[in-house]
């Protein structure tokens, strides 16, 4: 196992590559590389990994030499297996028009997702639900994207004075933000102020869903009286021009 390691640093196939290519998570690839012996590997594993490396059984990985020739082949199975899935995934949900760089980003972010699925917390299916629908409320929300560039500089991914949107919002969203994280870290705010705060934001968290429901109440009895005015039951292909027109009309009337 020592000499398969060895190969994969020399060559340079990270754990990540490894893992995507076999796919299975990054854990497992620890797993399956702390092994004492290649045979106890998954077959389809174990035939995969023979495939790459370009040979027929465990006992040849001590007689690879690594040169051009190798790794350019080794280059190319990854790559072309990169492919294969790439396509696959594009295939089943359509997302062909992206551009490579596209297509790379949400291959990882699948990836990531799926190993934390796996390897994850309990609580993993609720941080990516919550995570859906912060991407949701992107185009809705600007702050929600001051917030990821909050985040990104706090754990290093950029640089603190990068600013990718707009930079007066930014800087202050970004100064908002950090005396916030400073004194929820410190806990320099008494309790009282905090229930009072929650309290207040409880409140206009309702009021909005109290408005979202009568402004959805309002739209379905507008579409009921559309419906009974035109003379259909139901909004079909082939009447729904006519009957939004006639949605608005009534909406229209209360103005």
């Amino acid at each position: 196992m020592d000499k398969l390691n060895e190969i994969l640093q020399e060559v340079g196939i990270s754990k990540v590559k490894l893992a995507k290519y076999l796919g299975v998570s990054r854990q497992m690839i620890y797993n399956y590389l702390e092994m004492n012996d290649i045979s106890r590997w998954p077959k389809d594993k174990k035939m995969k990994l023979f495939n790459l490396l370009d040979i027929k059984e465990a006992s040849e990985i001590n007689d690879i030499k690594i040169d051009a020739e190798f790794i350019n082949k080794v280059d190319m199975v990854l790559n072309g297996e990169a492919s294969n899935v790439s396509v696959s995934h594009l295939d089943t949900i359509e997302f062909k028009e992206l551009k490579p760089r596209e297509q790379e980003l949400l291959n990882d972010i699948i990836f990531l997702i799926k190993e934390r699925f796996i390897e994850g917390p309990n609580d993993s299916y609720v941080t990516y639900k919550y995570l859906l629908h912060f991407v949701q409320g992107l185009e809705n929300v600007k702050e929600l994207k001051y917030m990821l560039g909050y985040i990104d500089k706090l754990l290093g991914f950029v640089d603190p004075n990068e600013y990718a949107f707009n930079e007066d919002e930014q800087f202050v969203f970004e100064s908002i933000m950090h005396t916030a994280m400073v004194l929820y870290r410190n806990g320099g705010t008494s309790k009282t102020k905090l229930a009072e705060q929650h309290k207040k934001f409880v409140a206009e968290i309702e009021h909005k869903n109290e408005e979202k429901l009568s402004r959805t109440e309002e739209i379905n009895t507008a579409k009921i009286q559309a419906l009974h005015e035109l003379g259909y039951t139901e909004i079909t292909r082939d009447n729904a021009s006519e009957v939004l027109a006639k949605i608005a009309e009534i909406q229209s009337r209360d103005v």
